[in-house]
């Protein structure tokens, strides 16, 4: 039988998800890679041991993750309802309902039928009586955002969510479902977003700013800008990689001569603060106390171990962010 950690604690940071009562770690596991129907179940489990073990609290889940969809949420439930079980109330579950899920006009996008109808069967893949945090996964132009916010508010009045959440909105949206939720009483305290040192929207269209003045947390995903942030491609594709393997997010043509090269310079950057790529990365994401955590994929134990040593690194100085800056500019 699984026992946790009795030091978890003292190696993670905890940071207030903007001006709510929520604490996430600074560092989150993310399961939408690795999860699946074919994926070794020993290994997800010990994937999660040791994110626990090691402070990281918070699992993020949608309703689409596997493959199939529905497979990683079917999965951590074993995992929550076996070993895990005792610590349910040290353990924040996030998911999501947005794109596509079942066929026919009530399985995508942000419509109360399908949002709703979603999280009950997200509940029931993983034996759960409530989620902390369900999010609106995507925008959605065609249903009135009165309609999708008032869905959320309907799970966490209902007790199927705890905290309200939004995911892929961008600053002007994010402000409109702000005002709503607020008007509804709901507790909103997130969005989630893509957020890299090769992909900084969030700095050019204002969303990172507008969260951080008004109390409004973000969590970043795809920090490591699916794999291009590490040392997987310094030296060419390798067969195992995400590139060589599927090419749905990370496709060959991404990997330019252009980014190959900025990729090496910024190894250099990491190899003088004596940290891997990927450590560096992460560290960049959580610079400031505009993010509220950033979110990890892992397919191995010793790949959790790897991304968490960015809690022992120092601050950068003003000189390695501008370095940063020169390389991959926020254009």
């Amino acid at each position: 039988m699984y026992k946790a950690d009795e030091s978890r604690y003292s190696k993670m940071k905890y940071n207030r998800s903007g001006n709510s009562g929520l604490k996430l770690p600074a560092v989150s596991l993310g399961l939408w890679h690795n999860f699946g129907t074919n994926d070794n179940f020993e290994n997800m489990k010990a994937i999660c041991f040791t994110a626990f073990d090691n402070g990281i609290t918070h699992f993020d889940l949608a309703n689409n993750y596997g493959p199939v969809p529905g497979a990683a949420e079917e999965n951590f439930g074993k995992i929550i309802n076996g070993d895990l079980k005792p610590y349910r109330d040290e353990i924040i579950v996030s998911t999501k309902a947005g794109y596509t899920m079942w066929p026919g006009p009530y399985g995508d996008f942000g419509g109360r039928k399908y949002l709703l109808a979603s999280l009950d069967q997200s509940l029931k893949r993983m034996g759960l009586e409530y989620v902390d945090i369900f999010y609106s996964h995507r925008m959605d132009k065609d249903t009135p955002l009165e309609e999708t916010m008032g869905a959320l508010d309907q799970t966490v009045k209902s007790g199927k969510a705890l905290y309200a959440g939004i995911s892929n909105y961008d600053a002007e949206t994010t402000a409109q479902a702000a005002l709503i939720l607020k008007d509804l009483k709901c507790p909103f305290v997130i969005n989630q977003i893509r957020y890299s040192i090769f992909d900084r929207t969030i700095e050019r269209n204002g969303l990172k700013k507008y969260a951080r003045r008004n109390g409004i947390g973000l969590i970043a995903f795809s920090p490591l800008a699916q794999g291009l942030l590490t040392n997987r491609y310094l030296n060419g594709v390798p067969e195992d990689s995400r590139i060589a393997k599927d090419g749905r997010f990370l496709k060959r043509a991404d990997l330019t001569p252009e980014r190959l090269l900025q990729i090496m310079a910024l190894n250099e950057v990491a190899k003088k603060r004596n940290q891997t790529l990927a450590q560096m990365a992460l560290n960049w994401v959580l610079r400031d106390d505009s993010v509220t955590s950033v979110l990890i994929g892992a397919s191995s134990p010793e790949q959790v171990k790897e991304n968490l040593g960015v809690m022992a690194f120092p601050s950068f100085t003003e000189e390695e962010l501008k370095a940063i800056d020169n390389i991959a500019p926020i254009e």
